[in-house]
């Protein structure tokens, strides 16, 4: 799987890295697992999309679904953010269509930001330290 995530319990942050080309599945995957944990309620997430290549996620409507899926566990996870690093084009411009998503969804509690450096990202983290990332074992 070329989306991997490790859980830094301190921070309560979830810490995500993409890797070569990440699929449809792949997103709907680390969606549907990290939603479904109870130990991460509460917990921001950051996602970085540095080391993508490629990106299949099949259709446009396949963003809004995904936001959609997202907003319904929120009710559970209650507000926090999701930083997107997305330096490329492609990964940019997918982030911030999930991002306009998921400011329409109805219940939706998760202030999202696109951005193209992981400084940005952590500065809107309020993080003021460099992250481990997960790597690919």
């Amino acid at each position: 799987m070329p989306l991997v995530y490790r859980i830094d319990r301190d921070a309560k942050l979830v810490v995500a890295a993409g890797y070569g080309t990440v699929t449809d599945a792949d997103v709907f995957r680390y969606e549907r697992e990290t939603g479904a944990r109870s130990d991460m309620i509460g917990y921001d997430e950051l996602i970085d999309m540095s080391s993508v290549t490629d990106i299949d996620v099949g259709s446009a409507e396949r963003v809004e679904d995904l936001a959609s899926e997202a907003a319904a566990r929120d009710a559970i996870h209650g507000p926090a953010k999701l930083a997107i690093v997305a330096p490329g084009d492609l990964a940019f411009g997918l982030g911030r269509m999930f991002q306009i998503h998921r400011r329409v969804e109805p219940g939706s509690t998760k202030d999202v930001g696109v951005f193209r450096t992981m400084d940005a990202a952590l500065e809107f983290l309020g993080i003021d330290h460099p992250l481990d990332m997960p790597g690919l074992d």
